[in-house]
C-alpha cells in the first residue's frame, strides 16, 4: 500500500491528478510516476476540462451560491459562511470526483454536464 495512502487518504481510493500547469518538475513527475499508481500525466488529461475540475463542478457555484443567499453586513460574516460552506463540500466533491473521471471517460474526453 502507497504511504499516501494512509497519511493523507485513510485508506480511501484515490487519484493523483497533474494539472496542466506550466510549472512542472521534470523530478517530481518522475516521482509520481515511479511511486503513485494512480498517477495521470498531463498529457492523458483532457485539456482544460471544468466536468474533472472540482472546483469547476462543485465548489465555485457553490461559493457564489453561499455568498449570494443572504446579505452580509461585514467582511468577516462572508468569510465564516464560505468556510462553513467549504468544510461541508469539499469532501463531498472529492467523492463525486472518480465518478466525474468514469463519466467523462464514456465521453471520450469530452464535456458532458
Amino acid at each position: 500500500m502507497n504511504p499516501l495512502n494512509t497519511t493523507l487518504f485513510s485508506g480511501q481510493e484515490w487519484v493523483f491528478q497533474q494539472d496542466s500547469a506550466s510549472h512542472k518538475a521534470k523530478t517530481t513527475k518522475e516521482w509520481l510516476q515511479r511511486n503513485i499508481a494512480t498517477f495521470i500525466i498531463a498529457e492523458d488529461w483532457p485539456s482544460e476540462n471544468p466536468d474533472l475540475n472540482p472546483l469547476d463542478y462543485k465548489l465555485w457555484p457553490l461559493f457564489k451560491d453561499v455568498a449570494c443567499q443572504k446579505h452580509h453586513n461585514n467582511l468577516e460574516s462572508l468569510k465564516r459562511s464560505l468556510i462553513k460552506a467549504v468544510a461541508e463540500t469539499v469532501s463531498a466533491a472529492i467523492a463525486e470526483w472518480l465518478e466525474h473521471l468514469k463519466t467523462c471517460m464514456e465521453a471520450e474526453g469530452g464535456n458532458f454536464e
